[in-house]
């Protein structure tokens, strides 16, 4: 099983072409196989820079916690 580490934040583009923040946690269950739980927040923003600038802000994220859809 491979042990790659998912990134905590996802920001994607939306059918209507706004950018849009996916938070991501994992945790392991008993045998140590990775659980990933999704909530997608209700903000829209127009660039995947202002995304990444309101996760900085509002939820802590750092530079490497961030991935592209």
């Amino acid at each position: 099983m491979s042990k790659a580490t998912i990134r905590p934040f996802l920001i994607a583009k939306d059918e209507k072409g706004q950018f849009r923040i996916t938070i991501r946690s994992t945790r392991y269950n008993s045998q140590n196989y990775p659980l990933v739980t999704s909530s997608l927040q209700p903000e829209t923003f127009k660039s995947a820079t202002a995304a990444r600038g309101h996760a900085k802000q509002q939820f802590g994220a750092q530079v490497g916690q961030f991935a592209n859809a």
